[in-house]
């Protein structure tokens, strides 16, 4: 690795670092201050919405909305197949007051020829003073009944800590804590990592030019870019909306292919999975075809600039019969050129198994690495966790998890909540209270 590539990661990496310590919502170098009153846990409720929001919002995670509760806990296509009544999640409760959340998304996955009931942990948060029991949230994830697979995709080591402690293990796939990128915008690209940085204005000036003529020369001298296809593959650019037929026949062909865990890639999961109220980024669907056959597709995210003004495109999934390197390139040459014209400082790739990396790695991208693995599974039958220990039986990616699933979701409404839902929070209420009084209390 060249000196200017290691001093262009190093200072991305360690801004994103601090960055996701400022908003570790539990944080396991951080000592908090014991609660001073018991708590308990219990099943959330949809009229535990707006407690919740408020909560993730004073601890700095993304904004929802209740269509969008209504969207990951009703509209879910794959609470048809859960062979009971799933929780959205579970609470923790001091005199009255919501001071921790995780939430519960149910998800199917495929093996070879069986289907897996998969369950995701999402939006771990917890008041400081209570962040020492926060574990009582995530063993309550663990313990519920009639669930293949459970799946944990996080970015801070003490939640993977908390995981490691429950008996699941991390993805057994190295590479998949390693992020590629291409920079595309070098001089945005700079400003937004000084701006991360907290470097001074007067330096940051400075420091903008040269990082921009670094990154500018090192992208030239190393061709840092895809290759363009070959002619005979035709690509496509449309929305989720358009998806059709053909994504459903390629999923099934692909299932067939290997014995791999793949998340549920039929029509409805995907328009599902992409499909979130008050989004304010973008997904658009990139294919590829030879002689009009759908080859394979690429998932791609335009993410609004965050607070230092950085924007970036995301490679959220991407499925390619016999997984043909020259349709894999030609998508990634399809992604870059679009990211471009999206206007983003970057693109990213993070996950997929080695052969498919392998590709992406031809056009050289810069790398860097998470502190911590970023996914953690546990299989309920203990054969099944045995034969998923080793790395080739899984296909993860951003697709898993709550990666791309939730993204930050915004009311377009602010009606009041019906009698009915109302109605029905009682009963799910007094069903929670019962299972209460049957677990211990957390003090």
């Amino acid at each position: 690795m060249t000196s200017i590539e290691k001093r262009i990661t190093a200072a991305l990496l360690n801004a994103v670092r601090a960055r996701r310590d400022e908003r570790s919502i539990v944080n396991g170098d951080v000592k908090s201050p014991s609660a001073t009153t018991p708590a308990k846990v219990r099943e959330a409720v949809f009229s535990d919405f707006q407690a919740v929001a408020d909560l993730k919002q004073r601890w700095g995670l993304a904004a929802d909305s209740i269509e969008n509760w209504e969207r990951l806990w009703r509209q879910n296509p794959a609470l048809a197949h859960a062979p009971r009544e799933r929780p959205i999640g579970w609470v923790l409760e001091s005199n009255d007051k919501i001071v921790g959340y995780i939430g519960n998304i149910s998800l199917l996955c495929r093996y070879g020829e069986r289907t897996l009931s998969t369950v995701t942990a999402h939006g771990l948060v917890v008041e400081p003073s209570y962040r020492g029991v926060s574990v009582s949230l995530n063993a309550a994830f663990f313990r519920q009944k009639d669930v293949d697979l459970y799946v944990c995709t996080t970015t801070i080591p003490a939640v993977g800590k908390i995981s490691r402690a429950l008996k699941s293990d991390p993805l057994p796939q190295s590479d998949y804590w390693t992020v590629l990128f291409w920079v595309l915008q070098p001089s945005a690209f700079a400003n937004a990592v000084a701006k991360k940085l907290g470097i001074k204005p007067a330096l940051s000036s400075a420091g903008r030019v040269l990082g921009s003529l670094a990154i500018s020369l090192d992208t030239w001298v190393r061709s840092r870019r895809p290759r363009k296809p070959s002619v005979e593959l035709q690509l496509a650019d449309i929305s989720v909306a358009e998806i059709g037929r053909e994504f459903e026949e390629l999923w099934i062909e692909r299932v067939k292919e290997k014995s791999q865990v793949l998340a549920d890639r039929s029509v409805a999961a995907i328009r599902w999975h992409y499909e979130i109220p008050g989004d304010r980024g973008n997904t658009r669907v990139l294919c590829c075809s030879r002689n009009g056959r759908l080859l394979g597709y690429a998932m791609v995210r335009q993410e609004q600039p965050d607070e230092n003004g950085l924007r970036k495109s995301i490679i959220a999934d991407l499925l390619v019969r016999q997984d043909e390197p020259a349709v894999i390139e030609a998508l990634l040459w399809a992604a870059y050129n679009q990211a471009e014209r999206a206007g983003s400082h970057i693109l990213e790739v993070m996950g997929f198994p080695e052969n498919i990396r392998c590709v992406f790695e031809r056009s050289k991208p810069y790398a860097r690495r998470y502190p911590a693995c970023p996914y953690y599974y546990k299989a309920a039958d203990p054969e099944l966790h045995k034969a998923l220990a080793n790395g080739a039986s899984w296909y993860a990616c951003p697709f898993d998890g709550d990666a791309t699933l939730i993204r930050p979701s915004y009311s377009t409404s602010r009606l009041p909540v019906t009698s009915e839902l109302k109605a029905e929070d009682r009963r799910s209420s007094m069903t929670a209270d019962a299972a209460e009084r049957e677990r211990t209390e957390v003090c």
